[in-house]
């Protein structure tokens, strides 16, 4: 069937091998008999090697595991290795009278009474023909081989004889006899499929009948069809065995049949022959039908019986074979069990520490937590849920992340309670708070108990300091257990385990099992393979480990044990005493038995994996390797001359006999195998993997993941037999980046870019990885931002290129992108958010960034749905000083506070969790669960060991920094009163004071004791308050201005008067200048008072409300926040004075301010949403903005160059370097942060007041980054507007005045006065033909023609004037359509119509708050109004009605509707939102076609020809056209994976009147048709 396995392998094989590609399943054909010549089977090995992969496939195996071909030859009938001891010697009994045979089987069997029963073993060829062997010459070989032929037929004659006889005599069975005459065919089959019962049997048999077959037999011809004797003629015995096969198969079997009938000379002889290649056709089609219906029926079963998350199960499976691998072997350490569970069951109804098991590498401590998990049911009952991982031996258990995420829906499947929702699973902090709040869930249910066992902490992947254990709970709360295990001396994890938790209670050592335990040990292996040692070899290996052992070594020693014979003499027994020495010993006898070529070559393969390689993937890497194929076929020809493949035997017999050094490990969704020690590695690289090899390692490792040699692809050897060059087909997998629409390949996304790089192949990783976006894409969407972050910064290490690191630190500012998805990510915002970002490199490093942008480019512009294309960089680039987002909490930050060292950084949030993070690097060193309200304030003291916070659930937290474990919960105050808000520790008396409300309390730091209380009456509520330690003085200030001073040690009061000139103000913040004595205060009216023990003084008198004080580490500098400025004063010996002549102004209400440690500089947080530094040595000079907090700064932490950045509006920290390479910030933005601004329509000129100077209007030449002109006011400018045609620039001002600019004549200003109310301008718009202006004051507008005029126009007195009258309210908005009527809106919602010629109004229906934005489509048949609520509505001017309403909004912090611009051809609407994003809707029906999150708010937005202009607050330009398919799949959704909230109503559906919500996956794809009216669109 030589023929069909290769029409099979050439047509049949790769279309399966797609198939199951694109079903993320791996495609494999065990067929060892291919390129197997007899003499490879030189332990007779092969039968039994064929028995356990069809078993093997059996157990894994999703399609058919056996599919049988079967002709006209019976196969090839082999010699039993082993024969039972019973058997054979009633065999030898029946030769009496052959004592020829009778000696050839007795030289050849040799009976082996270790094993269990006793057994007589074929003895390997090679002991008596040394020259079989490969290494051998080729006469000798061809010599010794055709002997051995000889030898077999007599050895199959002599054993056929003997058991005939012994049948005869009744001695043994008739299926006894059987197996001597049994083929290799005939054991498979019958092993498969005759000894089943099964009714479906996942298998096929192909079988070919021949016709006319006898009569060509009988000529003499066509014997190379069937079995033959030695002298060419026709074995009858054969040819019956075969006829009783076909029949039992088709009794057994007849659906599994396919019998196709062939005429003789259409067979292979006459291969040309159409009706052969029919019948090979035919042949191909049923296969792939019969393997793909297999394999579609076992999936639909396996979706059906199972609903655990995908890939969960296979996780699970896969540690739970290990567990009960190492349970079976288990024995001794019973004491060590007692203890262990005796601490179990002490610590289950109370709040107790983890348990830690360590010990030595190969101390047993993974069998040890195995039987720990298995028994532990008996000692907190049956119902107890346990959950073990064996750490690192599976990608998914190897990171911290995916091990957390299996294990919370392991647990919540357990307990039923709800899954961890989608967003939780996007950042590794947000996962370790849901996990430790899981467990406090699980133990308030209190029904079961939960037990969780971490096998081996010490493999887990140090990626999200996994190392800190900052994710393992301190604290077990009752009902849960946990037992983690490690070794002493990987990455100090046991003295991390010890510093966090230090009872020793918790901690159990796991030493050398004694000599007693060890030999029970050995005893039971042995007995598991059914397998004993003579008293000799007893004493060879008691002697070996005279006191025990590690677990692991007696096991390595076991493996060589168990091969030993009871013939083999003691002497020549050797015995490994170390792991070293024993993996040498095991590589030695590997490559005696198999060559050192093909051990060197698949060990260096394994060893240079990054995750470990399949079966099927190092055969097909092993027949790309021409070294070992020369080998192989050195001494006879490959069985065909246009394929090439390794001999899967090879690889089963050189698998089996390295054994339990080879382990499966699950990775990118495969069983994938692994060096299963880390002596193992050890020895196989210093072995194996010098420079040079490992390299070529890499190379072919690369080339096979790269599908190099795929695809029909040849590649070319020459072989020594042949002497001329090969150029064949190996038949290798191909390796797409996408095996379907959503399958990614991801073995080759995992493997390919490790052996580029370790190959050195630079070009190619940087053409096929790192500057492909198909590459790249693939990998954001298959493991998520941090897989293609990985290998950005695997590459970084190796080669010094700065274009990967500005692309490596652009994916790190794609994260808060992608945290806005919720599920699978839509592939487009990553095109843009990388075009939009490094855009303004494309110039500067063409090879890499250009060809991304490009690429990136190319991808949109043929976008299959609509989307919005970046044509300039307009997003922070990479290389600035935004390094990093950090998330860890579900809502906005409160408290950052950082400890004296600099070394650690507390931060506290409005959902009452606390994390604390290491400095040094920005990671989480712990999670702090306490508080469950808003955590308001924060003291680090004890050098950075402890922390005391306060929060709004009226208690006080002390917390050990070190194990991250909470010391005392006080109850403070839980009366109606002010929640906390102050707190002073005293390390010296220990002593921590908290102000609430009208009370001061003082609690002792070691006890949590109370202490005293100091109480005021209100209204004299404490306010502020402060403790001088050297004076021993609790000073607090209360409303009005008294100032008390109390004792610290007794709370009674010692003095108490008014301070002078406060009696109508009250204290909003305070600052201790502890060296002066001195606590300086601010208070509501602006008054900064220096307080002292017997009165105050006024330092100064500021403009406004005190918001806040900082003073300097060494407390030279203070700054005072009030308004939108900071003052900064300079301490004297009298206190502090004034240090610069003027104030640090800001866009926004300054919320925070920070000083270096070299007091040169101070940092500043505002409402503005931009962190501004300030150069104090050059006396307040603006040194840089840092943009892209997204949200108002309200808390900045400065530790050397590091900023730390949060807000109360925003779930995440900010990470700045304030070092960072200035010549990355490579564009210039629009110098202005509010939203008076105005731009021309080719975006080349922008306009907009001169920050600090309002009387000022600066024209912007956007193209050179530069300051153009100047335009001086007479008053602070309140809006702009440009009349592009006319080229005017109307500036509207405070006085109500409105300032004329021609742009062509800088000399000439046209001046339209005030009304005589001089109220200030609200807004003011021109109509599309630029002939009238409409100005809005609060209740008045004028209606103005502007005619043109040489140089400036023509502006006469108001055409029309007209009041609004309506109380409370203010004109916001306003829009000039033609034939003079008027759209205006008002500050409560109001919206109206106004004809000016006919004095006539028409009310529109209200929005329900302020109109924010007005704008009226070019052919003024559109209006949109929004509002600060996100409503939009699109009114239809004609029937002066709504046609669309629609809100949208991204987030509940910011919303509300900015600015406006219809397309040119009134088709698109675009809309900048406060929450950051851009929308773009379909005028006609409402629908949302598309949404872009620019990270600042667009305060201006302009349509071109194809797209638009718009200028954010950030005073970034954008510049993008609007690429939009001319028909749209309905499938499509904007909002498809984004959390956001959509809702569009349009008025010809309004009758449906649908409900306000629905959940995303019930939201009908037809509702954002283009063709059709939208009716509701509903996303969340």
């Amino acid at each position: 069937m030589a023929t069909e396995r290769e029409t099979l392998l050439e047509a049949a094989y790769p279309e399966i091998q797609a198939f199951c590609q694109k079903h993320r399943l791996m495609f494999e054909v065990i067929d060892l008999r291919w390129g197997v010549c007899d003499i490879i089977d030189i332990d007779h090995m092969s039968t039994q090697l064929c028995l356990e992969e069809i078993e093997c496939c059996q157990k894994l195996s999703v399609g058919p595991t056996f599919i049988g071909l079967l002709g006209n030859h019976y196969g090839q009938r082999t010699l039993p290795r082993l024969i039972e001891e019973k058997e054979f010697e009633a065999l030898i009994a029946q030769l009496t009278g052959y004592p020829t045979a009778k000696h050839l089987l007795t030289l050849w069997y040799w009976k082996d009474e270790n094993a269990i029963p006793s057994v007589y073993v074929l003895q390997p060829f090679t002991d008596h023909l040394p020259y079989c062997r490969p290494a051998a010459s080729q006469a000798q070989h061809q010599e010794n081989v055709k002997a051995w032929r000889s030898m077999k037929r007599d050895l199959s004659s002599a054993l056929r004889l003997a058991a005939q006889e012994a049948e005869k005599h009744g001695l043994i069975s008739q299926e006894q006899r059987h197996c001597y005459d049994k083929s290799e065919t005939e054991w498979e089959t019958e092993h498969c499929l005759l000894s089943t019962q099964e009714n479906d049997l996942a298998g096929s048999i192909f079988i070919r009948e021949v016709e006319g077959l006898d009569r060509h037999l009988l000529e003499g011809t066509s014997t190379e069809l069937v079995n033959t004797e030695e002298d060419g003629r026709l074995d009858n015995e054969a040819q019956q065995l075969l006829l009783r096969l076909k029949a039992k198969i088709a009794n057994h079997s007849p659906q599994l049949l396919k019998v196709h009938t062939v005429p003789c000379n259409a067979h292979a002889v006459n291969s040309q022959n159409k009706r052969h290649t029919k019948y090979l056709n035919e042949l191909c089609e049923q296969f792939i039908t019969a393997t793909n219906h297999h394999i579609l029926k076992s999936l639909r079963y396996r979706g059906q019986s199972s609903e655990e998350p995908e890939g969960l199960l296979q996780e699970l499976s896969h540690h739970m074979r290990l567990c009960l691998a190492n349970c079976r072997i288990f024995c001794g350490r019973q004491d060590l069990l007692d203890n262990i569970f005796q601490s179990i069951r002490q610590n289950d109804d109370h709040v107790h520490t983890p348990l830690t098991l360590y010990g030595l590498p190969g101390s047993g401590k993974t069998a040890l937590m195995c039987k720990l998990s298995e028994q532990v049911r008996t000692v907190l009952g049956q119902e107890t849920v346990v959950v073990i991982r064996h750490l690192g031996t599976s990608q998914l258990s190897s990171a911290i992340h995916s091990l957390l995420r299996d294990i919370c829906l392991q647990v919540c499947l357990a307990f039923g309670l709800p899954p961890l929702p989608v967003q939780v699973t996007q950042a590794c902090s947000d996962l370790i708070l849901f996990f430790h709040n899981l467990l406090l869930t699980v133990s308030h249910i209190g029904v079961q108990s939960l037990a969780l066992f971490f096998d081996s902490v010490d493999q887990l992947s140090p990626a999200d300091s996994a190392h800190r254990l900052y994710w393992l709970p301190k604290d077990c709360p009752p009902k849960v257990h946990i037992v983690v295990s490690t070794s002493p001396a990987e990455h100090g994890i046991l003295e991390t385990l010890q510093e966090a938790m230090p009872e020793p209670e918790a901690y159990f050592e796991v030493g050398p099992l004694t000599r007693e335990e060890g030999w029970k040990m050995l005893e039971v292996l042995l007995a598991s393979v059914r397998r004993k040692l003579s008293p000799a070899q007893k004493t060879v290996l008691q002697h070996s480990f005279p006191e025990g052992g590690h677990p692991q070594l007696l096991r390595m020693a076991f493996n060589e044990a168990k091969k030993w014979t009871s013939y083999m003499l003691p002497s020549a027994l050797t015995i490994a005493v170390t792991a070293q020495e024993a993996m040498h010993h095991l590589c030695t006898r590997l490559e005696k038995l198999h060559g050192t070529v093909l051990v060197a070559h698949v060990l260096g393969y394994i060893a240079s994996s990054r995750n470990g390689l399949s079966d099927a993937e190092l055969k097909d890497i092993l027949s790309l390797d021409n070294e070992i194929l020369c080998e192989i076929y050195q001494h006879c020809p490959p069985p065909c001359k246009t394929i090439l493949r390794f001999p899967p035997l090879l690889w089963a017999r050189l698998r089996h006999d390295i054994g339990e050094c080879l382990e499966e490990r699950q990775a990118d969704g495969f069983a994938l195998l692994g060096l299963a020690h880390r002596q193992f590695t050890e020895v196989v690289q210093n072995r194996y993997l010098p420079v040079q090899d490992q390299t070529k390692r890499h190379l072919l490792l690369a080339d096979f993941f790269r599908g190099t040699w795929s695809r029909g692809r040849k590649k070319s050897l020459t072989l020594p037999l042949l002497g001329k060059p090969l150029n064949v087909d190996r038949k290798v997998a191909p390796q797409p980046l996408w095996f379907s629409d959503t399958i990614a390949n991801q073995r080759k996304l995992s493997e390919l870019p490790f052996h580029l790089l370790g190959a050195g192949r630079i070009e190619d990783l940087m053409q096929d990885v790192l500057g492909n976006m198909n590459w790249i894409i693939c990998k954001i969407v298959a493991t998520g931002i941090q897989g293609i972050t990985n290998d950005f910064a695997m590459c970084n290490e190796r080669i010094n290129c700065p274009e990967l690191r500005l692309v490596q630190d652009t994916f790190l500012l794609l994260k808060p992108a992608l945290a806005f998805i919720d599920g699978n990510i839509e592939v487009s915002i990553i095109y843009t958010e990388v075009l939009a970002r490094l855009h303004v490199f494309m110039l500067s490093y063409p090879d890499l960034i250009g060809k991304l942008c490009q690429q990136c480019l190319n991808w949109l512009n043929v976008c299959p749905h609509p989307v919005l294309v970046p044509l300039s960089g307009f997003l922070q680039p990479p290389g600035g000083p935004l390094k990093m987002t950090k998330t860890a909490f579900l809502k906005g930050v409160t408290v950052l506070e950082l400890s004296s060292d600099h070394r650690l950084l507390v931060a506290g949030s409005q959902d009452g969790t606390m994390v604390v993070w290491i400095m040094e690097d920005i990671e989480v060193m712990h999670t702090l669960i306490g508080h469950s309200a808003e955590v308001k304030c924060v003291k680090v003291f004890g050098k950075g060991t402890c922390a005391v916070s306060a929060a709004m659930d009226y208690t006080l937290r002390i917390w050990n920094l070190v194990s991250g474990r909470e010391k005392f919960s006080i109850l403070d105050n839980k009366s109606g009163e002010q929640h906390l808000y102050q707190l002073h520790v005293d390390e010296r008396n220990r002593i921590v004071y908290s102000a609430s409300g009208a009370k001061v309390n003082a609690w002792h730091l070691e006890t949590a004791e109370h202490v005293f209380q100091i109480s005021g009456e209100a209204p004299a509520a404490w306010l502020c308050m402060t403790v001088f330690e050297p004076r021993q003085v609790v000073m607090t200030v209360s409303q009005g201005g008294m100032l008390s001073l109390w004792d610290s040690s007794t709370g009674e009061l010692q003095y108490k008067c008014q301070l002078s000139g406060l009696q109508e103000e009250a204290p909003t913040c305070s600052v201790l200048i502890q060296k002066q004595g001195k606590m300086i205060a601010g208070f509501s009216k602006g008054s900064l008072s220096m307080i002292f023990s017997n009165g105050t003084s006024l330092m100064e008198k500021l403009p406004g409300r005190v918001r806040f004080l900082v003073v300097s580490e060494d407390e030279s500098l203070l700054a005072a926040g009030f308004g939108v400025y900071v003052r900064v004063f300079l301490a004297n010996s009298k206190g502090f004075h004034k240090f610069m002549e003027a104030d640090l102004e800001h866009e926004g209400v300054v919320h925070t301010a920070v000083f270096s440690p070299d007091n040169n500089i101070i940092v500043t947080g505002s409402q503005g949403e931009s962190i501004q530094v300030w150069s104090l040595s050059e006396q307040g000079l603006l040194t840089d903005t840092l943009d892209g907090m997204e949200t108002p700064v309200t808390l900045l932490v400065l530790c050397g160059h590091i900023l730390v950045s949060a807000s109360h509006s925003a779930p995440y920290l900010k990470v700045w370097d304030l070092t960072y390479h200035r010549t990355h910030k490579t564009f210039a933005r629009v110098p202005y942060r509010r939203g008076c601004i105005a731009v021309s329509h080719d975006g080349n000129y922008v306009y907009f007041p001169q920050s600090g100077e309002t009387h000022q209007v600066i024209i912007w030449d956007s193209t050179e980054g530069t300051e153009c002109d100047t335009l001086d006011t007479s008053a602070q400018v309140r809006c702009l507007e440009v009349a592009e045609q006319r080229e005017l620039l109307f500036t509207g001002l405070m006085s109500g005045t409105v300032l004329v600019f021609p742009l062509n004549s800088r000399q000439d200003v046209v001046c339209i006065p005030p009304p005589e109310s001089q109220k200030p301008i609200n807004h003011m718009a021109l109509n599309r033909q630029e002939e009238q202006i409409a100005i809005a004051y609060d209740d008045l507008v004028l209606v103005l023609d502007v005619s043109p005029g040489k140089p400036c126009p023509v502006i006469d007195k108001p055409i029309y004037t007209f009041y609004t009258q309506i109380p409370a309210a203010v004109i916001s908005r306003v829009a000039v359509l033609a034939n003079y009527r008027i759209l205006y809106g008002m500050s409560n919602g109001d919206l109206f119509l106004y004809d000016c010629p006919h004095s006539k109004m028409f009310p529109l229906e209200v929005h329900r708050c302020k109109v924010t934005c007005l704008e009226i489509s070019h052919g003024e048949q559109w209006a949109l109004s929004g509002s600060e609520d996100s409503l939009q509505c699109l009114w239809d001017l004609e029937l002066c009605q709504w046609q669309h309403e629609i809100c949208f909004y991204k987030t509940s912090f910011l919303r509300g509707i900015q600015c406006a611009c219809f397309s040119k051809d009134d088709k698109y609407l675009y809309t900048g939102s406060f929450d950051h994003a851009i929308t773009v809707w379909d005028v006609l029906n409402g629908a949302l076609l598309a949404v872009q999150f620019v990270y600042a708010t667009v305060n201006r937005i302009v349509p071109t020809a194809n797209g638009f202009i718009a200028i954010t607050r950030l005073g970034h330009i954008i510049r993008e056209w609007f690429h939009c398919p001319q028909s749209i799949d309905s499938q499509y959704s904007p909002l498809r994976n984004i959390k956001a909230t959509c809702v569009v109503k349009s008025r010809k559906k309004e009758e449906a009147k649908p409900r306000e919500q629905h959940d995303l996956e019930r939201v009908s794809r037809n509702q954002i048709q283009i063709s059709k009216l939208s009716q509701i669109c509903v996303i969340v």
